[in-house]
């Protein structure tokens, strides 16, 4: 299955798509690695994983990967192509599973692409990060990569099932070394200031608008 996402899926979307991607040979080839991105679309995490020149893992529902019959063992290997991890969104200690499956794939030396704002944005603005991710990197020492998805939001639309037919901008760039913090990973101002130093690559690449307060969807009417 991942041959055929890596060797048929990708081309094809590529040949659809048409993604301008720039930046992607500043991705290392090997070595643990954090990608983080800014997030506006259900798309996004295909579009990483299918512009990135290595495999990928990102997280995804855990109830993803249950479902019963053929749809859902297909289902199930399709995502797992793809690089999601399962974790239960829905328990108590999400976030720490979450931080743990990170740093599950970061200490095996694999890729792992993270979304700091915790949520797509539904404004178009960049929002205040979240300090997961610099947890993930002061403690593994991983190198964090910034990465811009333009154009997602034009793909796959609030509300929208399917994926249009819209081409997209992903910039890649380069790697943020944080080494010179080791040792301090426990420190709540060092994991804000690493974190926004992040978001601020992001909003970099992205061109888009910073507001230093975290996304809230709206409530459910």
């Amino acid at each position: 299955m991942q041959l055929i996402v890596r060797y048929l899926l990708a081309p094809l979307v590529r040949l659809l798509w048409r993604p301008a991607v720039h930046g992607a040979e500043r991705l290392p080839r090997r070595g643990a690695l954090i990608l983080a991105a800014n997030h506006r679309a259900a798309v996004d995490t295909a579009v990483i994983a299918l512009t990135a020149r290595r495999p990928v893992a990102f997280l995804g529902k855990a109830e993803y990967f249950v479902g019963r019959g053929l749809k859902g063992r297909a289902l199930s290997r399709f995502l797992s192509a793809l690089g999601y991890v399962p974790v239960d969104r829905g328990s108590a200690r999400a976030g720490l599973d979450a931080l743990h499956a990170g740093r599950s794939v970061l200490d095996a030396g694999g890729a792992f692409a993270i979304y700091p704002e915790g949520t797509r944005s539904l404004d178009g603005r960049l929002h205040r990060g979240h300090t997961g991710v610099a947890t993930l990197a002061l403690g593994t020492g991983a190198p964090v990569v910034p990465v811009a998805l333009v154009g997602t939001e034009r793909v796959q639309p609030v509300g929208t099932r399917l994926p249009r037919l819209r081409r997209v901008v992903v910039r890649y760039g380069p790697p943020l070394d944080f080494s010179r913090y080791d040792g301090l990973e426990s420190s709540p101002a060092i994991r804000r200031a690493v974190t926004d130093q992040i978001m601020d690559a992001i909003a970099t690449l992205s061109q888009q608008e910073y507001v230093d307060t975290y996304h809230e969807r709206p409530a459910a009417a």
